[in-house]
């Protein structure tokens, strides 16, 4: 191996894989993993959503992160400005989703990212899921909280939506 291989190959080892991409380039495989028997392999940290478009009407299912407490759903939405799903619920929404093999209702919104909510389902989810931050271009560690710089670049690169689940 030349120099110059082990140079571009060493570079490659710190230029960080970009998961949003992976992701869409996986989603119908996800997809399909979700709808079958087989979902306990990722539903774990994935759910369908189904999502309607607000112009077109047109309906899609995207596999999403999420985290769940009680009757609600978080989904803290990376690289929000490459995506337009989530921006059919700046104004809040019906929903469908397919979490853990068990179609759910309920209604979607988005956090607005200048407020304490949107803060907390930040620290939430990287206090679960550390690696996450990496996708901001920021290092997170748990204890500690993000600073200024790191927020503004989370609340510029993300969007939180909050569903509310529908009663059983």
């Amino acid at each position: 191996m030349s120099p110059a291989q082990r140079e571009q190959g060493s570079l490659r080892c710190h230029v960080p894989i970009d998961l949003d991409r992976l992701a869409t380039r996986a989603s119908p495989a996800v997809a399909w993993v979700l709808r079958s028997p087989f979902h306990g392999l990722l539903s774990r940290g994935l759910m369908l959503l189904t999502v309607t478009g607000r112009r077109s009407g047109r309906r899609y299912q995207i596999p999403v992160g999420y985290q769940r407490a009680g009757a609600a759903i978080t989904v803290l939405v990376s690289k929000a400005g490459r995506k337009r799903w989530w921006r059919n619920y700046r104004s809040a929404a019906p929903v469908e989703l397919l979490v853990r093999g068990e179609r759910l209702r309920g209604e979607a919104r988005v956090v607005p990212a200048d407020t304490t909510e949107f803060r907390d389902a930040v620290e939430e989810t990287f206090r679960r899921m550390p690696w996450l931050a990496r996708q901001f271009g920021i290092v997170y560690r748990r204890g500690r909280r993000l600073d200024a710089a790191e927020w503004q670049t989370v609340a510029g690169q993300a969007a939180v939506v909050r569903i509310a689940l529908d009663p059983p």
